[in-house]
């Protein structure tokens, strides 16, 4: 088992669980990982995942270069020919991409100890990131003779400012909780020992809202940043119009005016 699964309520924690390697991702626990965010996407009891790592060294180290140093195939084998040899090449990156899995629940990033590499662009594919006070960040690619390659750089130009984000990724340097979370690469920093339960009340608290309107929420922000203002005004009516008649719409409307908490069924 590479990756720990446990459900709190409507909060699904996923934990990488290999601190022996300081929770470097290999192909396997990138298997695992997506196997269990489908599980969560599919889940109707699910509302907001939390992403950690076990131990109290690391969230993610980078990728287990040991198991992506070589390929059997050449990148214009990879490029145009359909072979299963070929297709080894890039498998790695492509597990990566969480992308394609089109989950529009909310994942948390806990971020307790070192962030490096494939770490880092995992963590900003997640939606919100906390980390512990000692915590550390760094695209180390360049260092190696190699760049982010899951868009780790393009993630964090949208994640910090052009000025950090390139700093970063120029030198390979590594920066600490309190600089990430002056350049709003993370929220929040709290203590190591809080890291998990403030993690999981910021999970619930989100998960206490109506679902529908949580993912229209995710997914209007990875849709609109690129778009003109009319353009994502556009989709922004589009999608009020889809959940205006919605069970959890009315429901809120109606809690709100008997004043009691909603309760909201994602219909």
């Amino acid at each position: 088992m590479n990756v720990r699964f446990e459900t709190i309520g409507p909060v699904a924690v996923l934990g990488i669980a290999r601190p022996e390697a300081l929770n470097a991702l290999s192909v396997e626990a990138l298997r695992e990982l997506r196997a269990h965010l489908a599980e969560v996407r599919d889940r109707d009891d699910l509302r907001v995942a939390v992403l950690t790592g076990e131990g109290h060294k690391a969230f993610c180290a980078g990728a287990d270069l040991k198991g992506t140093s070589s390929s059997p195939a050449t990148y214009p084998e990879a490029l145009f020919q359909n072979s299963e040899r070929a297709a080894d090449l890039g498998l790695y990156i492509r597990l990566m991409d969480l992308a394609d899995l089109g989950l529009w629940k909310p994942v948390i990033a806990a971020v307790n100890g070192h962030c490096l590499g494939a770490g880092l662009e995992i963590a900003l594919q997640c939606d919100l990131r906390l980390a512990s006070s000692d915590a550390s960040f760094g695209l180390p690619e360049a260092r190696v003779g190699s760049i982010p390659a899951v868009s780790g750089l393009h993630r964090l130009l949208r994640a910090v400012p052009a000025a950090h984000a390139l700093q970063m990724a120029l030198t390979g340097e590594r920066i600490g909780a309190e600089e990430a979370w002056r350049i709003g690469l993370v929220s929040e920093v709290v203590q190591p020992g809080a890291l998990r339960d403030r993690a999981l009340a910021l999970a619930q608290a989100i998960a206490a809202n109506a679902p529908l309107a949580v993912q229209a929420i995710k997914r209007l922000s990875r849709q609109t940043p690129h778009l003109s203002d009319a353009d994502a005004q556009q989709l922004t009516e589009l999608t009020w119009g889809v959940l205006r008649d919605t069970a959890d719409r009315l429901e809120g409307r109606r809690a709100f005016a008997e004043k009691r908490p909603p309760l909201y069924t994602g219909r």
